[in-house]
């Protein structure tokens, strides 16, 4: 029996590529050994083992994704990221994109809830969607359901939408409305952590709940409490 070898020094004897090539193809999660992927060039193989380069795989750089993630309420938000596993992705994930581990790699995390809220966080890889969701977060428009308890007249409503302040600042309008008897919807451009708490005290109510429901053009739609999936192609912030 041989000794192991490298996965990458095998792969070069299966097919016509180079060392790096085949560390391309290896990390592009295009190599199964004995039908698993296995995405580190330097696994070591035996020769009885099988090893596979997918029919569709293709050199070059690998595209960063995108990842929406489903915040659990209660969560701290550092320890969020570890939900992103193959096992937590929405089984209704229409990208296509197989999970690599390459995908945890230098993702940015665009914008905090905070601990005790649920809902919408996003984490990318994408500069372009960094400097949408980082650089211009001023401009870009979320939604919160918050359900609060307490009393709130039609002069209070009124101050919600435009009247208070917050770090001696008047706030700019918002729109803020009733969505049933104990929520109210928020759509306000990317508040600071405390903001929306800070508001419903001024005029005299308590949050129960908060969950963002969404960033920009981008929701949450159907994806479950817990799970996350890719950013389709077409989707936009």
């Amino acid at each position: 029996m041989s000794d192991p070898i490298r996965l990458a020094k095998r792969l070069t004897e299966l097919v016509a590529c180079s060392r790096s090539e085949a560390e391309q193809y290896i990390a592009g999660g295009f190599v199964t050994v004995d039908g698993v992927i296995t995405e580190d060039p330097a696994t070591r193989v035996s020769a009885e083992q099988t090893v596979v380069l997918a029919p569709e795989a293709k050199l070059g750089t690998l595209e960063p994704v995108t990842i929406l993630l489903h915040k659990p309420a209660g969560m701290l938000t550092d320890e969020v990221i570890s939900l992103i596993t193959p096992e937590n992705q929405m089984a209704g994930d229409r990208s296509g994109i197989h999970f690599l581990r390459h995908h945890l790699r230098h993702l940015t995390l665009t914008d905090r809830l905070e601990d005790q809220a649920a809902g919408l966080l996003v984490y990318t890889q994408d500069r372009r969607t960094v400097r949408k969701l980082v650089e211009e977060a001023p401009r870009n428009e979320c939604e919160y359901i918050v359900e609060v308890a307490g009393q709130l007249d039609a002069a209070g409503l009124q101050r919600l939408n435009h009247g208070l302040r917050f770090n001696n600042k008047e706030l700019p309008p918002m729109k803020v409305s009733w969505q049933n008897e104990t929520r109210l919807r928020f759509a306000l451009k990317t508040p600071p952590r405390g903001l929306i708490a800070h508001m419903c005290e001024q005029v005299g109510l308590q949050i129960i709940s908060m969950k963002r429901l969404r960033i920009g053009r981008q929701s949450m739609s159907a994806l479950p409490v817990g799970q996350w999936r890719y950013l389709l192609g077409y989707e936009k912030f």
